[in-house]
């Protein structure tokens, strides 16, 4: 049975970092776009960045860019995003997806992971 699993969540001072993992099982990533989304307390879930399947580009909104970074290692079947500089503002549950193109929406989804960006 397909499944994706987010961690790497947590509870990080405004300007650091945090690396948050998506990993697969029943599935290989490498064929699969992955999206992140974020939602915040009391606000939509929203897209952050898409990296298409392997030889495709990767997108990101522009509240996130130069800041968030996705990258796949196919050996793992993960995919991960890597945050610097984070805001209070980008506190909020993030979920990680699976489809087959950036464009044509999503068959899988995570359970989510927290982070909490705070003094």
């Amino acid at each position: 049975q397909p499944q994706l699993v987010e961690s790497g969540g947590g509870l990080v001072q405004p300007g650091g970092s945090l690396r948050l993992s998506c990993a697969a099982s029943g599935f290989t990533l490498d064929y699969y776009a992955i999206g992140w989304f974020r939602q915040a307390p009391g606000k939509k879930r929203e897209e952050l960045s898409c990296i298409n399947s392997s030889g495709g580009g990767t997108n990101y909104v522009d509240a996130v860019k130069g800041r968030f970074t996705v990258s796949r290692d196919n050996a793992k079947n993960t995919v991960y995003l890597q945050m610097n500089s984070l805001k209070p503002e980008d506190t909020g549950i993030y979920y990680c997806a699976a489809g087959r193109h950036c464009l044509f929406g999503y068959d899988y989804w995570g359970q989510g992971t927290q982070v909490t960006v705070s003094s």
